[in-house]
């Protein structure tokens, strides 16, 4: 009788799981896609931007004026301009957006240019937007702001349960970074919208990079925005999230903005009235370089299928910035190059191709697991003659726990960490973290954008750069694998018994380590354990 309860017992937790997982899959099955009919556009070439930009770019037949945004407050304030500068159209298409205050504050200019009149896209990946399903679907009901998120999960909270019972679908992500005012100016990169990226925040600081646009590349931008946004893995915020109640919109709409709620935030805004960017945007002498830039992307479809290098932006991308000849320099601060791309950087290295790698030591990057998807190429990289650079943890002054309670009420999220989504070890040192995404080509030639240099972006996750064809740019960057990072980073070497080495830059004040630097005996097993397993195609 034991035994045949025993079995009763186990029989009733398998048809148990069953139902739920039954209930769990049903419950994230996606509603069938409507297509509601685009709100009315007035025409953007009457608008102060495009009239502005047009007459810059005339003098420059067939070439887009760049201008690199490398400082976080810079990057935040071009952005708050164009915002407030759009008098036609806003179309924000990005990855992660933080309900913290960088991302109030963006939010909030958006809404102030749809109360003028613009007409205002959002166009957001599902899995970056946690805590603000209540301000964007409120935003939607407004008649000038339209907002779609992208390959959605249908169980809202937790999410994690959409990965359990939908993992294929909802592990591939719109991983796009883009901001475009009227038609006439955009801004690509790698900074989502959130304080470590626009050095606002209380701890983990992401070093990032973005290009600021105009010219023929913009309406590039705006057409690769149309496409993402008819595409099959866009829904309509309303088929997504909760609806609001009116007396909720109402509450929304009466809450003092985040500047008036908070001291810092107030103190950034301040930062950035004297800016030398601000002046330059206003006064219309921001300096460009005028080149030619190549916009290319991945096709939206591939979040669905999977699809060929040659139609990804990673075979896009070796046609458009070439075979390198002389010089090779790659910034990712995830970098898992996969047998495929070792053995391309071996073979360029064997060459006689100096190729130089930057990314972010175990001790600096926000994504541990990413690590152990680098951790079994360094030392086959190194016997080729590729130079690697690891960042080391450059620690800030971290918050006080009073700090961190008071940026937890922040904004408008409503389950959100102070500062964003760093690791917890990053968040807790202060750390900074290298979140750029760049590759220079012989110093001719500089890809900037949202691909990693990792298997994610290169199969999984939609992305978006440009290829930028200026010697200018392009020795700029490469000047800074010479100078800037040697000094402020370990360079990788194997020593005469083929250990791997880490010699600190002068500016570390650290001496030569034969153990990884930042790694506790935790975090070796760790890495040591996930470095085998066959997780690298998901990293």
């Amino acid at each position: 009788m034991a035994g045949y309860s025993r079995w009763k017992v186990a029989l009733a937790g398998l048809a148990g799981t069953i139902v739920v997982g039954t209930v769990v899959r049903l419950a994230s099955h996606l509603p069938r896609r409507s297509q509601p009919p685009g709100r009315p556009l007035s025409p953007v070439e009457d608008s102060s931007l495009y009239r502005s930009t047009r007459e810059q770019a005339a003098q420059h037949p067939g070439l887009s004026g760049v201008h690199l945004l490398s400082d976080g407050v810079d990057a935040f304030a071009a952005r708050l301009l164009l915002a407030r500068a759009a008098e036609r159209t806003l179309d924000l298409q990005y990855y992660i957006w933080h309900g913290d205050r960088t991302g109030t504050l963006m939010l909030e200019a958006a809404h102030e240019a749809a109360q003028r009149g613009v007409r205002v896209r959002l166009l957001l990946d599902d899995n970056g937007i946690t805590g603000l399903d209540h301000i964007l679907s409120a935003l939607n009901d407004h008649p000038n702001i339209e907002v779609r998120l992208f390959n959605p999960f249908r169980i809202r909270f937790p999410k994690a349960i959409g990965f359990v019972a939908d993992f294929a679908r909802l592990n591939r992500r719109m991983h796009n970074k883009s901001f475009t005012a009227d038609g006439a100016v955009t801004i690509v990169g790698g900074r989502n919208i959130g304080d470590e990226y626009f050095s606002a925040g209380d701890g983990a600081l992401f070093v990032d990079l973005d290009v600021l646009a105009i010219g023929p590349v913009v309406s590039d931008v705006e057409a690769d925005f149309e496409r993402y946004w008819v595409c099959e893995s866009s829904y309509p915020a309303e088929q997504i999230l909760p609806r609001v109640s009116k007396r909720q919109r109402d509450k929304l709409a009466s809450r003092a903005s985040v500047v008036e709620r908070d001291p810092s935030a107030r103190r950034y805004v301040e930062r950035l009235r004297s800016l030398p960017l601000v002046h330059e945007v206003r006064q219309g002498t921001l300096d460009f370089e005028w080149a030619r830039v190549e916009m290319i992307s991945d096709d939206p479809a591939k979040v669905r299928k999977d699809m060929r290098r040659r139609d990804l932006l990673a075979g896009k991308l070796d046609g458009a910035i070439g075979e390198p000849r002389r010089e090779l320099g790659i910034v990712s601060g995830y970098f898992v190059p996969g047998p495929r791309g070792a053995g391309e950087l071996q073979a360029l290295a064997r060459s006689g191709v100096a190729v130089t790698v930057l990314t972010n030591g175990y001790g600096a990057t926000d994504v541990a697991l990413v690590h152990a998807g680098y951790v079994p190429w360094r030392r086959k990289l190194l016997e080729a003659g590729v130079r690697l650079f690891e960042t080391a943890a450059q620690v800030r002054d971290a918050p006080t726990k009073k700090q961190r309670r008071q940026g937890n009420r922040l904004g408008v999220g409503s389950r959100l960490r102070a500062t964003g989504s760093g690791s917890f070890a990053a968040m807790r040192s202060g750390a900074s973290t290298i979140h750029a995404k760049t590759i220079t080509v012989d110093r001719k030639r500089l890809f900037v954008g949202s691909f990693n240099f990792d298997q994610r972006s290169l199969r999984l996750n939609t992305e978006l750069g440009f290829v930028i064809h200026s010697p200018l740019f392009a020795e700029h960057v490469s000047d800074a694998f010479a100078t800037i990072i040697p000094d402020a980073a370990y360079a990788l070497s194997l020593d005469r018994k083929g250990r791997l080495t880490w010699s600190p830059g002068e500016g570390l004040q650290a001496n030569v380590e034969t153990r990884e630097p930042g790694m506790r005996l935790f975090d070796r097993l760790l890495i040591a354990v996930t470095s085998r397993m066959p997780i690298a195609w998901l990293l």
